[in-house]
């Protein structure tokens, strides 16, 4: 098995629910861990009605309006010099972000990875009628007011609606409901993809968007990755090409988390896993080697 040498979901402390651990500090314990390339995902939240919520960035330990861009000004400095300082060590340090996709607001989306030049936009659903799914605090909320049916509708509607934007080069933790949603339902939520993440993964293919291995799942007591194994074949059934991984970092110590794991699941199904340079796709290789992918 060959060990995994990127991460590509780590949440900086420009993420209000991190650690206060900089973009310096993620690289140092990056290479003692072997990794080769790092991508910073922070968080971007826009949904209006949690405005007083989660749509927040923090710098230098304050709380900033998402909207107020001279966050993400502050974001790239940041980045820019930690690529310059580890270069010399040949490794890699990418600008992403991590997008939770809310219906109606795509020219929003739109204009902000537009008007920076991000390696990797990662989108997810974390939010089901303005509510955290993905927040032990909030879901109990959703999920004890909603049949298993209508958890369905409501997440697989609104993941086709983000996939269908073509605003994301990866789909972030694609089973999410499972984190929480497995205390009220039980095992029946395992399943309720049936159906459903089949058309939605052709359209990814169609699109050459990739998928995210999450490996938060294990640190929450889950015994599968997000996505699941069965999910996983799915995927590649209907023609997903580009998987990332990612440990979904929020604090030091949950970087690089099972990453070795996620790299021999894509082995067993002879997949390899992606990087991104300013949104272009290639398989990561010690070399740098790879061609491009673009995507429609």
């Amino acid at each position: 098995m060959k060990a995994a040498r990127t991460d590509y979901h780590v949440h900086p402390d420009y993420s209000i629910d991190a650690s206060p651990v900089g973009i310096r500090e993620y690289c140092y314990q990056a290479m003692k861990l072997g990794l080769k390339e790092i991508c910073f995902t922070t968080h971007l939240e826009m949904d209006p009605l949690r405005k007083d919520i989660d749509n927040f960035a923090a710098v230098n330990g304050k709380r900033v309006s998402v909207y107020n861009k001279a966050w993400l000004d502050k974001y790239f400095d940041d980045i820019a010099q930690a690529q310059e300082e580890f270069r010399a060590d040949g490794f890699q340090v990418k600008a992403g972000i991590e997008i939770g996709y809310c219906p109606g607001l795509e020219r929003e989306i739109e204009d902000i990875i537009n008007s920076y030049p991000f390696d990797f936009v990662l989108g997810a659903i974390h939010c089901l009628d303005h509510i955290a799914i993905s927040s032990m605090k909030e879901s109990p909320r959703y999920f004890e007011t909603r049949s298993l049916s209508q958890v369905r509708t409501d997440y697989f509607t609104t993941l086709k609606e983000a996939v269908e934007t073509g605003l994301f080069d990866s789909i972030a933790h694609v089973d999410l409901y499972r984190r929480y949603g497995i205390r009220q339902f039980g095992s029946e939520i395992l399943t309720i993809h049936r159906g459903a993440i089949e058309p939605i993964f052709k359209e990814m293919a169609r699109r050459e968007m990739g998928l995210e291995i999450n490996t938060s799942s294990f640190r929450r007591g889950l015994k599968e990755f997000h996505p699941s194994r069965e999910i996983v074949e799915l995927a590649v059934k209907a023609g997903v090409k580009i998987f990332t991984i990612g440990s979904d970092a929020h604090s030091l110590e949950q970087l690089g988390e099972y990453l070795d794991e996620a790299q021999a699941l894509l082995e067993e199904y002879k997949l390899v896993s992606y990087v991104f340079n300013r949104r272009k796709a290639a398989p990561y290789s010690e070399k740098r080697a790879g061609c491009n992918s673009n995507r429609k």
